[in-house]
Formats: structure tokens, sequence, C-alpha cells
């Protein structure tokens, strides 16, 4: 079977991938905290549920960044570059419309891309999801002991008694393990990968969610969580797998035949009337006096300065315009550190015309009529900005969850009430860097 390694580059930084078999549907794994395509093939563990998919999928494996053979890019990935990767493999491996497979800590990405790009999404299964969103004690302390001692035989043997018994029962399963975990990720990635899971809460994510999907569990604690997931996705439908351990999704071997009876029940799925997206408003602050003093000719050449400079910032970020009322913009964004970026560098730069602006972001799911983004997501993004001082960025707390990891800071402005919005809404200030 050929098990060529690949690089795709995303932003300069090279993800290694894989492409198996020649089934009719495309199915991408993505993987839990650590893989490494190398090691994976050279242990029974991994490659008899590669080689298992392979038969019945056109299977695309890939290292996220930072873990086994991808680059780390500098700084550790959010959420968001990390499911930017993933479609970036998806199209360097010329695939259209995936299953996409989530595992453990790989299924908040496989939820990301599969609420943010519907159409390109034939069905996902998730396997042992999990989220979080707010940190105990006993996380903190837990993640302070993984940074200080992961890759070590001892913690390792420690970790894969409490997560996986089967495979702790054997001496060759523990010295495997161990190496999995070294091979996969450094220490430093391993804890940023786990503390950007634990702060990421994914109920909007799911909420989302519109393609068919099944989420797959094992053991009390898998069924517990799998109940919680099911609940939040629309239409979804769970299948509980024999055994009690919570991880080694290679131990499972009739996951392929589930997985298989899930895409055989699906249709290609339709043009979505729904999707996640980021919501971006941003609003020239006074510019009523400006354009009193300046009169009609001078505002309308500084606003034109000011709609090319706010275009040129959408496209180099990825936005898309979607419409300007008279001073402001209304754009939408498939990640939100992007549209933060973009927004803090439109404030500084409208600066220079002796401008000030205010922003409001927001990620939730948006309606799609005839190429036209409306819902309620797209008024709390508007309202948020409203919200905004002079200068200020703002967003919801969606939007801070889902930025988890990306270096970016935030100051808490407490709850709003959001006009024509129901419930209270945490704010948070984007903290200048």
């Amino acid at each position: 079977m050929d098990s060529e390694i690949r690089y795709v580059r995303n932003g300069g930084v090279a993800i290694a991938y894989q492409v198996l078999g020649e089934g009719p549907t495309d199915l991408v794994f993505v993987p839990d905290f650590t893989s490494n395509l190398v090691y994976g093939w050279e242990h029974p563990y991994w490659r008899g549920f590669y080689e298992r998919l392979a038969r019945s999928f056109r299977l695309i494996l890939y290292d996220k960044r930072g873990t086994g053979l991808s680059d780390h890019g500098g700084q550790f990935p959010s959420l968001e570059t990390r499911m930017d990767d993933l479609r970036a493999v998806l199209e360097a491996a010329e695939s259209k419309n995936a299953v996409i497979l989530g595992s453990f800590d790989g299924c908040s990405m496989a939820a990301l891309y599969a609420a943010t790009y519907p159409e390109r999404t034939r069905g996902l299964v998730l396997f042992q999801p999990w989220t979080y969103g707010e940190m105990t004690d006993e996380d903190v302390a837990e993640l302070a002991d993984l940074r200080e001692r992961w890759g070590t035989a001892e913690y390792s043997n420690e970790l894969l008694g409490k997560i996986c018994p089967t495979l702790h029962a054997t001496e060759a399963g523990r010295e495997w393990f161990a190496n999995e975990c070294r091979v996969g990720a450094s220490p430093s990635v391993a804890y940023a990968l786990n503390l950007a899971s634990f702060q990421t809460d994914l109920r909007d994510v799911f909420r989302a969610i519109r393609v068919p999907t099944l989420v797959l569990h094992r053991g009390k604690q898998g069924e517990e969580t799998g109940r919680r997931v099911v609940e939040q996705i629309s239409g979804a439908r769970s299948t509980a797998l024999p055994g009690d351990d919570w991880w080694g999704m290679f131990l499972s071997p009739e996951i392929v035949d589930e997985v298989e009876r899930f895409v055989g029940g699906q249709a290609p799925p339709d043009v979505p009337e729904t999707v996640l997206a980021t919501i971006l408003f941003t609003d020239i602050v006074g510019s009523t006096s400006k354009a009193a003093a300046l009169g009609d000719l001078r505002w309308r050449e500084l606003l034109g300065r000011h709609h090319t400079l706010v275009r040129r910032e959408l496209a180099r970020f990825r936005g898309e315009e979607r419409d300007t009322a008279g001073d402001g913009f209304f754009a939408t964004f498939d990640g939100p550190a992007r549209a933060i970026r973009c927004a803090q560098v439109i404030a500084k730069a409208v600066g220079e015309l002796g401008l000030e602006i205010r922003a409001g972001v927001h990620t939730g799911e948006c309606e799609l009529h005839d190429g036209k983004v409306a819902g309620i997501a797209v008024s709390i993004g508007a309202r948020v900005a409203a919200e905004a001082q002079p200068g200020e960025v703002l967003v919801t707390g969606t939007v801070k969850d889902l930025v988890a990891g990306s270096g970016l800071v935030f100051e808490p402005r407490g709850e709003r009430e959001l006009k024509g919005v129901p419930g209270t809404w945490q704010i948070y200030a984007v903290a200048e860097e």
C-alpha cells in the first residue's frame, strides 16, 4: 500500500500528510493530541486500523502542526489555525468533499471544520469527543504535572493506566505508548495542546453543525460525554462500542464498519442553508461631526481612503465584505482570530487618517440567502460593535473561547444586555499587544 509522505505549506508551515487507498469516499482522520505518520506504521496498533480504513475509503492522514513530522511554526497554533491546516491538507489531496473522522482532541477541530465548511463535509464522525471551557483546580494541577513529566516512562505508565488499561497490561504496550508520546509531541506542545482543549468551550460550535453526525463512545465516561455532545448537535446519533478503555481508538476495529454504515446511509450534502462564521462590524467614531467639519467633498475623499484601507486588510486576512452602511463595514471570516487581527490592524491604520473606529466580533451560526448572510449571529455582532469605545475591539465569550492558545489577551467587560438579543452576553475587550 502506497504510504508516501507529502507536505503542504500553509502560511509557510509544512504539514505532513499521506493519501492511501482508492475508495469511492474520501475520509480524513484528525488525530488526538499526538501523532507521527512514520511511527504509526511501524507497529500493529495504528497500522492495522489505517489499513482497514484504506480498504474502504480514500484515506487521508496527517500530523497536526507542531506534532509528528509537521513544522511547529514558531508559536503554538490556535484551533482556528489547525483547522486551516486541515483545509490545506484536503485541498492538496484534491479532496472536495470528505468524511471527517476525529478522535479525542481531534474532535474539536473536526467539529469546527464541519460547522465552518458544511459544503465540503460529507459527514462528521466523532470518537470520544470532549469539551471543556472552565478549568478546575484539579485540571490546573494535572496540566502542571504533564508539563514537567511528559515523555518520561513513569508519567507515560501512569497516564496509560488511567486511560487504557488494556494496553497498560503488557510491557510492549507500555513501551509503545511512551514512545508514541515522545515522537508525537514535545513537552511544551503537549502542554499547550491540552491547555487549549481545557480552555475551549465548543457548545456553540456543536449547535452550529448541520451535517450528518455520528458520535462513537466507549466506556462509562465516554457514554456520558457522548450523550452531552449528541444533545447539542442537531440530528446527531450515537453508537456505543464494546470495551471500557477511554483511549485507544484502534482497540475498536468495528469503528470502520460503523463508519461504512453511516456513510452508506447518507446522501451527498446539499448546498448549506447555514454556516458557522465569524462576524466583524466596524464603525467610524464621530463620523457625523467629522463630515460637518470637513465638508462633503473632503469627507467623501477621506471616506474613500478609509474604505480602500479596510478592503485591503479584509483581503489580507481572508475576510469577505458583506455590506457597507455609510461609514461602517460588515464582513465575515472563517476563523475568529483572523477577524480580531484584522480589526486590530484596521483600528491602528485608520489612526493615520485621523479617524477612530469601534469594532465588534462574534462567532455563530449564520443563515445563507442568495449569497447574503443573516440571522441572530449578525445582530449580535452589530450590537457588540455598538458597545465598543473608540479604538476598542470587543468580542463575545464564544470568540474568546475559540481562540484559546492564539496568544490574544482579553480584558473582561462584564455581562451586557444587547438590544434585541435575548439574555445577557459576556463581553471582552482585546488587549493591545
